[in-house]
């Protein structure tokens, strides 16, 4: 039996980062990874960078203002071509750079636990187990699948994984799910020519955003002709025709391609956790205190796979909330104690961080909300992208940013500038008399905190 002072299951962000740093002390580790096509976990196999890849190209397409449907799919399959190249590079890069090292063995096959102790890893022609004084769990999520009659088996089906290496533009393509995953899918191929119809079986169009800041997305969506229904119950897939109840009604669409967007489970049901008494969450994920200790005090969870959000930036924290630990730091790093961003990159991306406006009242704040429309930016109109809005909330008692909302061109860039302001509990005064360089999007923070009376 081989022994390790740390076996980490899974190659994402914090797995991949963690082994280095173990590594560098001068710890034996092993690495272990199902699939060595998903060296450096998902964001940079079938997440974050082919996703931004194909939106990056697909905006630029749509400048391109194609005559014909040829030309469209012409230029989509160079875009996913150039997607599969970087990835590719990516995933090399990432394999060389801890198989490269003396102290880590970096193992195909799947991993799954014997007892606390010892994890079993079954591969291509080899079954064998290995023991170690430390474990992470760091097997994220995978696409959540709907019980939906005619869907198994349907090749026109696809989930997030399969449509980023989908070969041809499909004409029509229809997303079963509004939230943020088909949204970004909706916005993407519209730009790449694709007609779309997102089918959103809520009410509610967004319900975890405010009222204002979803309308002004949802017209932007609609505006590039994305056409979407809400309160759409998905009931029954024949061959590319989608059957279902809008409110009461009897309707159907049709697609050459079917995206499922109905969100993502972790991957924990064949880990075997009970053989090392891991305690879970009802809803599968592994259950973390906010060291990101599990119940068993020699193994950890980091990613997706303890729940919570779901970004490869919040799994290189986990990282250093473990790092820390080992480290035995003064102030460490918690769970508890951080404030995460998220952008949304339709077009324009849609960026927030911290508070909603009904989030605030819900819990009582004294505060005041600040909204500044896009096309009064003097940037968003050089760039021609004079659509969206920035809202921020304010507390009145401390002059703090609640949160903030920016629906505009580069807000996956601002919401940053945001952020630190946030975390070092500084006033808005400081973003409302900051010195930007012009003209840049950055400076309609100076115009919208101006707002606060």
């Amino acid at each position: 039996m081989k022994k390790y002072d740390a076996i980490i299951i899974g190659f994402g962000k914090a797995g991949k980062t963690l082994a280095g740093f173990l590594a560098g002390k001068g710890q034996k580790v092993a690495l272990i990874e199902k699939s060595n096509e998903m060296y450096g976990g998902t964001c940079i196999n079938v997440g974050c960078i082919p996703s931004k890849s194909l939106v990056t190209w697909a905006e630029r397409g749509e400048v391109k203002n194609f005559d014909s449907l040829e030309d469209k799919k012409e230029y989509y399959r160079q875009a996913m071509g150039r997607k599969n190249q970087l990835i590719t590079a990516l995933r090399e890069k990432n394999f060389k750079k801890l198989d490269n090292l003396e102290n880590v063995d970096v193992i195909n096959g799947f991993g799954s636990f014997v007892s606390k102790n010892q994890v079993k890893v079954v591969g291509e022609g080899f079954e064998e187990v290995l023991e170690g004084d430390k474990i992470i769990v760091n097997t994220g999520t995978s696409s959540r699948k709907l019980d939906i009659k005619g869907a198994e088996g349907n090749d026109r089906i696809m989930y997030s994984n399969d449509i980023l290496s989908l070969p041809e533009l499909p004409e029509r393509l229809v997303i079963v799910g509004g939230g943020y995953i088909g949204l970004e899918f909706a916005s993407m191929f519209s730009s790449f020519g694709s007609k779309v119809t997102v089918l959103e079986h809520n009410k509610e169009f967004l319900p975890r955003e405010d009222e204002d800041v979803a309308a002004e997305i949802k017209a932007a969506l609609e505006a590039k002709g994305i056409k979407i229904l809400t309160d759409a119950k998905v009931y029954e897939i024949e061959d590319g025709k989608v059957l279902f109840k809008l409110g009461e009604e009897e309707a159907s669409v049709e697609g050459d391609k079917i995206l499922i967007a109905a969100g993502r489970v972790v991957n924990t049901k064949e880990l075997n956790l009970e053989n090392a008494g891991i305690e879970t969450l009802p809803n599968g994920a592994i259950k973390v205190d906010n060291l990101l200790r599990t119940n068993v005090e020699n193994i950890w969870a980091v990613g997706d796979v303890k729940g919570g959000p779901q970004f490869t930036y919040v799994s290189l924290d986990d990282f250093r909330i473990i790092r820390d630990q080992l480290l035995n730091a003064k102030n460490p790093k918690v769970l508890n104690d951080r404030l995460i961003p998220y952008s949304v990159f339709i077009a324009p991306p849609f960026s927030r961080v911290g508070l909603s406006e009904k989030e605030a009242k819900e819990q009582g704040y004294d505060y005041q909300v600040v909204k500044l429309m896009v096309n009064t930016i003097p940037k968003a109109n050089v760039l021609q992208r004079t659509t969206g809005m920035m809202k921020a909330i304010v507390d009145n008692k401390t002059e703090q940013i609640l949160g903030a909302v920016l629906f505009c061109e580069e807000s996956h860039e601002i919401i940053n500038t945001v952020k630190t302001v946030m975390d070092l509990k500084g006033s808005y005064k400081v973003l409302r008399d900051q010195i930007f360089t012009h003209p840049t999007m950055s400076e309609a923070l100076n115009d919208l905190f101006s707002l606060v009376k």
